[in-house]
């Protein structure tokens, strides 16, 4: 074993087995301590090359390396990858769920001819008995833990199988262990190895920095566009769009297809074969990008991926670390986009109440993180490495986050870090974030009032400012060391010496203005892109046109378009016929009877104001989507009762009516008299039709009010869709 103890022989091997010249980082030193028999953790960033750790060892050394791998595909990428550096296909197995009886007996035959130097295995089958007892017999050179924060209950993918790995090993072989993660805070570091028992595990720790990927949030408006407009900007690029949900993975998928993107989904409820085809189409570049959930990725060595894109926000700062770390392997650039709406995390949090009372605590903090990350003014580089324990001066960002080339307004803050510091000391110490930014600006919470905290003379001192503006406060204060949160007490801030010099001696602060992220998913405002600004001249003129357009078609203003169809033309400045039909609330119809007129006033506004438009597309909606619809107007035609129609779509009356608007509102005619007939005689329709020809709004409460309460909501809304038919479209 003369190549073992030379690092030339090591760098002889490297070349032989992988055709590398070097090792990067610490690489060598992690084999050569691998090597040497002792227990080793790593904790390397996603790209920074984990792998070669323990595969070029199990190549050298005597024996069968087990290697513990939590998903199929990560498995099956990596067994493919080694067999690819040897001559043979028995140099690397993985053994899981996913075998059949006699492909399972080939690789135990293959393992004890001693020509397999790796096995792959997922924590479930360690723990069959028939599996201890067969590698207890099996020449063991060592034991690799990929993934290992899976290992920690305070780690972002805990699995409890994990937990009985070195249970598991003592009973099979007393070998060295390695471990290996890309995300790991000081706390899940210390977790994986108190419960792995190698503390004493010499520890390779390498910058979480990737200085090559570029991070960005944005508010959750209008997605579906912004992500279609982003990757036709980036045509022939690959990327990645995570989604939470596989229904949304779905969908996302089929939208972009049928908008002329070359995509498909990814997630674990597509059969076996279906995803590795599908993985694989991406690995050989058939198709530009994979839509997929979390299943998707982990151990994908595809270096060339040029973006991540994040329809959802994650569960937790590691999760949104190792999938953004998949952009940008090679070290060219990689762009890290992230969507956010505080509604996603109300989701994420219901999804949390059927967990034990511990593992809600644990995910309620992680979720807090993800939030302050996604809400923070500060360098988001320099928040991720905080939040794993690294120091970094953000002036090294050099632009490569959005508040670092888009920079938040900074105010002095040293008074308000000061009242913040002293109700955390006022009040021991003891509580998490949400309580301070209460008590501080005075809100009189259930919590508030069972600990008197009301009685205390610090409360409400900060009540010039909401919870908003405090949590703000907490956050950049973490960030710069003033307090900490204490992971074991589930986020209750400590002060930090730092923090205690500060009150001693106050000086001067730098407080970031805070993000809004207020208005997002459906509110009315509309905004195309980061920074675009709501054309205000354009919507004056628009207003003033369309009450213009509708004195001479004797109708209501809203009859013609509706506000947030208006307001989308500022964004989008359609200036054609296709283009108007794409605007949300506008359909063919509407567009020929009304749109001229629009159309040339954007397009001379354009022209004289020299704006540049967005990229010209169309977003299509999906085939599905306008199947249904043309079923149902088949179906309206036909004369069905509405109730029936409802039935056989499996949807209530009222989300049938809400379908039915949208349909009339974008321009094509619906004829309901058939069923109005069955509800109001005509002097009624007619009443109630005069009523919305002289209304300033199509607004139901005022008819309702308007007739006192003579007409039921839904005989209001069945005459209005008929109004709307017969003089909108």
């Amino acid at each position: 074993m003369q190549l073992i103890n030379s690092p030339y022989r090591l760098k002889d091997a490297l070349k032989t087995y992988f055709g590398y010249d070097h090792f990067k980082g610490a690489q060598q030193q992690i084999i050569e301590n691998v090597i040497a028999g002792r227990n080793t953790f790593v904790l390397m960033p996603t790209g920074g090359g984990k792998s070669l750790c323990y595969q070029l060892p199990s190549l050298i050394l005597p024996g069968t390396s087990i290697v513990v791998s939590p998903l199929i595909a990560l498995m099956k990428n990596q067994v493919d990858a080694v067999r690819g550096l040897s001559q043979t296909g028995q140099v690397a197995h993985f053994l899981n769920s996913s075998l059949s009886k006699a492909e399972i007996a080939q690789v135990k035959d293959d393992v004890l001819s001693g020509q397999t130097k790796m096995l792959y295995v997922a924590p479930e089958s360690l723990t069959k008995r028939e599996n201890i007892d067969f590698l207890a017999a099996v020449p063991i050179s060592f034991f690799a833990i990929d993934e290992a924060h899976c290992i920690s209950e305070w780690g972002h993918d805990f699995r409890p199988e994990y937990r009985r790995l070195r249970e598991i090993f003592e009973k099979i072989s007393n070998v060295p262990i390695i471990a290996l993660t890309a995300t790991a805070t000081p706390k899940v570091q210390y977790d994986i190895q108190k419960n792995l028992n190698m503390l004493d595990a010499d520890v390779f720790k390498s910058s979480f920095n990737r200085d090559n990927l570029y991070y960005e949030i944005r508010p959750k408006r209008e997605v579906e566009k912004q992500i279609i407009r982003y990757i036709k900007q980036h045509e022939g690029q690959s990327g990645i769009i995570y989604c939470l949900s596989r229904k949304k993975v779905e969908e996302i998928a089929e939208l972009l297809q049928v908008n002329g993107i070359n995509a498909l989904p990814y997630h674990a409820g597509l059969d076996a074969n279906s995803r590795a085809k599908h993985q694989d189409a991406f690995l050989m570049e058939e198709v530009e990008v994979i839509v997929a959930t979390i299943a998707f990725g982990m151990g994908i060595d595809k270096p060339d991926v040029r973006y991540v894109i994040h329809h959802d926000i994650p569960k937790s700062i590691e999760s949104y670390y190792q999938e953004t770390g998949r952009a940008g392997r090679d070290g060219g650039v990689g762009e890290c986009i992230a969507f956010y709406s505080y509604k996603d995390i109300e989701k994420l949090e219901k999804f949390l109440q059927v967990k034990a009372l511990t593992e809600q605590e644990i995910g309620k903090q992680l979720l807090h993180e993800i939030v302050s990350y996604a809400e923070t003014s500060v360098c988001r580089r320099k928040f991720i490495l905080h939040y794993f324990g690294e120091d970094f001066n953000q002036s090294n960002c050099q632009e490569k986050c959005d508040n670092c080339k888009h920079p938040q307004e900074r105010m002095e803050g040293g008074q308000y870090l000061g009242y913040l510091l002293q109700a955390v000391v006022a009040l021991d110490q003891t509580q998490k974030s949400k309580h301070y930014c209460a008590f501080l600006a005075g809100h009189l919470n259930a919590d508030i009032k069972a600990y008197k905290h009301d009685q205390l003379p610090l409360f409400a001192v900060g009540k010039d400012h909401d919870e908003h503006f405090w949590n703000a406060v907490i956050r950049q204060s973490v960030v710069a060391g003033y307090l900490y949160k204490d992971v074991e007490t589930f986020g209750t801030l400590k002060l930090t010496p730092k923090g205690h010099a500060f009150l001693t001696a106050p000086g001067s602060f730098q407080l970031y203005k805070q993000h809004d992220f207020s208005n997002t998913d459906d509110d009315d405002i509309v905004l195309n892109q980061r920074g675009a600004v709501f054309d205000e001249a354009l919507y004056t003129q628009l207003l003033e046109l369309r009450k213009r357009v509708a004195k001479q078609a004797g109708v209501p203003p809203f009859v013609v378009f509706q506000e947030p169809s208006l307001r989308e033309m500022c964004l989008q400045y359609p200036i054609e016929i296709a283009e108007l039909t794409s605007i949300q609330g506008v359909g063919a119809g509407k567009a020929q009877r009304y749109g001229l007129p629009f159309l040339e006033l954007i397009s001379s506004h354009v022209l004289a104001n020299q704006i540049e438009r967005p990229q010209d597309f169309v977003v299509k909606s999906l085939i599905n989507k306008s199947g249904a619809k043309v079923q149902l107007i088949q179906n309206i035609d036909r004369k069905l009762p509405l109730e029936d129609i409802a039935k056989s779509q499996g949807k209530s009356f009222d989300a049938l009516l809400e379908e039915l608007e949208t349909v009339v509102n974008s321009g094509t005619k619906l004829n309901i008299d058939y069923y109005l007939a069955e509800v109001l005689d005509p002097d009624n329709q007619e009443e109630i039709i005069d009523y919305f020809l002289g209304a300033d709004s199509e607004d139901l409460i005022s008819a309702y009010h308007e007739f006192d309460g003579l007409y039921s909501e839904e005989e209001l809304r069945l005459v209005r869709i008929k109004f709307m038919s017969e003089y909108g479209n």
